[in-house]
């Protein structure tokens, strides 16, 4: 998995794997998912990332794995 912050677009970006991304779809405003050719979802891109929290710090991001 790979996840990339786009500070000038104001972006956030999760590549689930490398399968070829055949379609996407806006599922909810500033949220779009990458569809593979099996449909699994392998891409998910949140827009307008410093609008969705107040207290967001994308210079400081936490990774946990369980």
């Amino acid at each position: 998995m790979k996840m990339q912050v786009d500070k000038q677009a104001d972006a956030l970006y999760f590549r689930l794997d490398d399968s070829p991304i055949v379609d996407s779809q806006e599922v909810s405003p500033g949220v779009v998912l990458d569809y593979s050719a099996s449909n699994e979802v392998v891409g998910i891109e949140m827009l307008h990332l410093s609008k969705r929290s107040s207290t967001l710090n994308l210079s400081a991001l936490d990774f946990e794995a369980t």
